[in-house]
């Protein structure tokens, strides 16, 4: 037990520590991944939506942030997301042409 909790302590240090030397916080460059990730934005749509925020952050910076982190966040969650089952079904369907 205490083995595992000093894991998953060490695991998110590391994980934050890839912030160290930026020039943003990790909350910002974190949101901005997740936004890209999750919704359909551009690194444009981001940049505006930070502006109006009062965070002067240029869309190729998101680019390289998404591009850094994007596979951090996958390995780091990865082993939280339920397996699915790769097998689905196809009913049948009838479609008229021409009348028929």
């Amino acid at each position: 037990m205490i083995q595992s909790n000093k894991k998953k302590i060490k695991d998110s240090n590391m994980f934050f520590n890839s912030f160290k030397w930026k020039h943003y916080e990790g909350e910002i460059i974190l949101l901005n991944v997740r936004w890209y990730l999750k919704y359909p934005l551009s690194y444009r749509n981001l940049k505006e939506m930070m502006i109006e925020r009062g965070i002067q952050v240029d869309h190729s910076t998101i680019m390289r942030w998404v591009h850094q982190y994007s596979p951090k966040i996958e390995k780091k969650i990865r082993r939280h997301l339920i397996p699915t089952n790769n097998s689905w079904r196809v009913d049948e369907t009838y479609i008229k042409v021409k009348g028929k």
